[in-house]
């Protein structure tokens, strides 16, 4: 046994014990993972999923959406089984593809927000109809959309403001919901009350709330179906925040536009209604949370803007930016990462660094203790 493996068992002992001593339950026995390949952030919760196709959650419980059978806080990662390709963490609930192309969601569903045809919380995952044919989901406040390997989109849960791109037909759906006809859907995202979605045509549309501009399509106000954003051909990548959005193109340039009270659009300007350009041509890829924005370059570099209330932009400090601020020196970090009031980011050796808000042990470093800078999750 190596001095590494042998110091990285110590570590995560004494997380357990401590997270026991905090009230936080210690996962279930289950073999960890040897590098992680995607991870997705809710409100207080966190997920992730290995090289091996597992899934492991941890953080805030109340509503369930850990998926692991109970309502109890986790201070470290615990396993659900199964064999997952992808995962998608809400404000209060999570929905995961299997690999056999099955969907399941798990947690708040008081709007119908898991898709299996009732307003019944869900403490362990619940299978969202009998199609084996789902790609990817994207879990937000109150709704859920998810794109199949035919190019169809589907949506479901609240639709208040039109966010399940229906034409404003429905108020709330426990089932998936089809939107429009089109079989050209790459990807889609989903924000608090907007939902955004590429087409394999590298086109860009969005629908749903734009009162804060976050459609991107100029205007204020509600689309009740999808609108394209202006005309461009060459978007690669979105995602949807609280009230706002960000994007990159093929050139390596980044774009973001809706609310921008703490800078998340990274520039120090009023609330955007079209597509802002953020500095630098070198982007791989963003994410974006309740008002911050994480994005890596092409050099492996990793920068965060916009609110930092809980340390969320890993800077050391708890200060604001309108600007991106870089984390560290490192040029390791991956297109892999997710910010919300905590944020957590993949290096190229597979290894998982969380920072931010940790009220619920969403770090999982077994504690409850706020880190304004990365902190390895240990996997037991």
């Amino acid at each position: 046994m190596s001095k590494h493996r042998t110091s990285s068992l110590w570590m995560v002992a004494v997380a357990v014990m401590v997270a026991g001593l905090l009230g936080l339950a210690a996962p279930a026995s289950a073999a960890a993972p040897a590098t992680i390949t995607a991870v997705t952030v809710g409100w207080g919760h966190t997920c992730a999923i290995g090289g091996d196709a597992s899934l492991w959650c941890w953080g805030s419980n109340s509503s369930g959406q850990l998926g692991d059978g109970g309502t109890t806080a986790r201070g470290v990662p615990v396993a659900i089984a199964g064999a997952w390709t992808a995962a998608d963490a809400g404000t209060g609930h999570t929905c995961a593809v299997r690999t056999d192309g099955s969907l399941w969601c798990w947690g708040n569903n008081f709007r119908g927000q898991l898709g299996d045809g009732t307003t019944t919380t869900r403490t362990a995952p619940a299978r969202v109809g009998d199609v084996t044919t789902w790609a990817s989901v994207s879990a937000g406040d109150n709704h859920t959309c998810a794109t199949r390997t035919d190019g169809s989109l589907w949506c479901w849960g609240f639709d208040r403001h039109s966010q399940l791109g229906q034409g404003g037909s429905v108020y709330v759906s426990t089932v998936p919901l089809r939107v429009g006809t089109a079989t050209s859907w790459a990807t889609v995202t989903t924000g608090f009350a907007h939902t955004c979605a590429t087409r394999t045509d590298r086109t860009l549309w969005c629908w749903g709330d734009s009162s804060s501009g976050q459609l991107g399509i100029g205007t204020l106000g509600y689309r009740t179906s999808p609108a394209q954003v202006g005309t461009a051909a060459t978007w690669n990548g979105v995602t949807a925040g609280y009230t706002f959005t960000c994007a990159t193109r093929t050139d390596a340039s980044l774009w973001c536009w809706g609310e921008n009270g703490y800078g998340q659009l990274g520039a120090n300007v009023p609330y955007q209604t079209a597509p802002l350009q953020v500095t630098g041509n070198t982007w791989a890829a963003a994410g974006v949370g309740f008002d911050t924005t994480c994005a890596s370059r092409t050099d492996g570099s990793l920068w965060c803007w916009g609110h930092n209330g809980q340390g969320q932009l890993a800077d050391g400090t708890t200060t604001h930016r309108n600007a991106p601020a870089r984390i560290g020196t490192a040029t390791t970090w991956t297109t892999a990462l997710a910010v919300g009031y905590h944020g957590c980011a993949i290096r190229t050796d597979g290894t998982l660094w969380c920072w931010g808000n940790n009220g619920s042990g969403q770090l999982g470093d077994g504690t409850t203790v706020r880190r304004t800078t990365p902190v390895q999750v240990t996997f037991l």
